[in-house]
C-alpha cells in the first residue's frame, strides 16, 4: 500500500473503503445473488451510473429461470447492458435465494 501526505497533513492511500451490500441482480437470462461493494457515501444506484460497464459481484450464486442454482463463484463481473433490475436483499425476508 502506498501513502501520500499533502502539505496540509491529509493522508491519501490507494485503498478505497467500501461497504458490502447483499444484492439480487436479474439479467436477461439468469438471477445472480451476491455481494456488491459500494463506497460508504454512495448508493447501489451510483454503482450503475459509473463509467465502467461492468459491476463486480463477490460470493455469487447464479440461478436459472426455474430458481435452481447452476453456478457459484467467489468473483464475477456482470455487463451492465444485460442487467434488467437489481435490488438489495431484504434482510427481513429470511431468504436470498433466486
Amino acid at each position: 500500500m502506498t501513502m501520500h501526505v499533502d502539505y496540509k497533513g491529509k493522508y491519501f492511500t490507494d485503498v478505497i473503503s467500501k461497504e458490502v451490500m447483499r444484492t439480487i441482480v436479474q439479467t436477461l437470462t439468469v438471477r445472480v445473488v451476491g455481494d456488491v461493494h459500494v463506497r460508504p457515501d454512495q448508493r447501489l444506484k451510483d454503482e450503475l451510473n459509473k463509467a465502467e460497464r461492468f459491476i463486480a459481484v463477490t460470493d455469487a450464486a447464479i440461478y436459472n429461470a426455474r430458481g435452481e442454482e447452476i453456478f457459484k463463484s467467489e468473483f464475477l463481473t456482470i455487463n451492465l447492458d444485460h442487467v434488467v433490475w437489481l435490488s438489495p436483499v431484504d434482510q427481513n425476508s429470511g431468504s436470498d435465494e433466486g
